[in-house]
């Protein structure tokens, strides 16, 4: 469809019908998330304050896809600074932007945090940012790396960059397959 037309809306409906089918269709990142389906371990280190020591916890994630391969699950219980903890992860790769973009929400909050980001070339290596209002610090941006190391192999990284402040880093995990 040429911008014009783009602009106006002006499409026929199946021509148009072909585009959403088209932008419906799962493509290689999809697969990628794929390849993450089934059971984990995680390791847990998270900086509350970054002058000191991490607290350390462990815990396990369920990932399945859901809509025929077009979304990952990722459903994480452990502990967080003693406490219980779940987490719920929906990610996705939108054909249309050409971004990763997913939605947390756990039971330390009563939000929904929303965070859009790119891959590598590679595809295994996904970069998110997320917009923040803290309550403690005000306005900050999360910053989350995901790298694929191997089939059996992630490592997550999440760092905060309160306004008009430095980078910190906030937590990392890694998560192994169950085997």
């Amino acid at each position: 469809m040429d911008e014009k037309g783009k602009r106006e809306g002006k499409m026929d409906m199946p021509a148009m019908m072909e585009v959403y089918k088209k932008l419906a269709t799962p493509a290689a990142p999809h697969k990628m998330l794929a390849n993450l389906e089934g059971s984990w371990i995680t390791k847990t280190r998270a900086w509350m304050e970054p002058d000191k020591p991490p607290t350390e916890g462990t815990g396990t994630c369920e990932q399945k896809m859901l809509f025929d391969g077009r979304y990952l699950q990722q459903e994480y219980t452990g502990e967080m600074m003693g406490n219980p903890f779940t987490g719920i992860n929906l990610v996705a790769y939108d054909n249309h932007t050409k971004k990763y973009v997913s939605t947390w929400i756990d039971s330390m909050s009563t939000g929904i945090y929303f965070f859009e980001g790119s891959g590598s070339k590679d595809g295994k290596t996904i970069t998110q940012e997320c917009s923040y209002d803290d309550p403690v610090r005000g306005p900050a941006i999360w910053r989350s790396v995901t790298r694929i190391i191997d089939d059996d192999s992630v490592e997550y990284e999440m760092f905060l960059i309160p306004k008009g402040g430095k980078e910190e880093k906030m937590m990392e995990m890694t998560v192994s397959r169950r085997k």
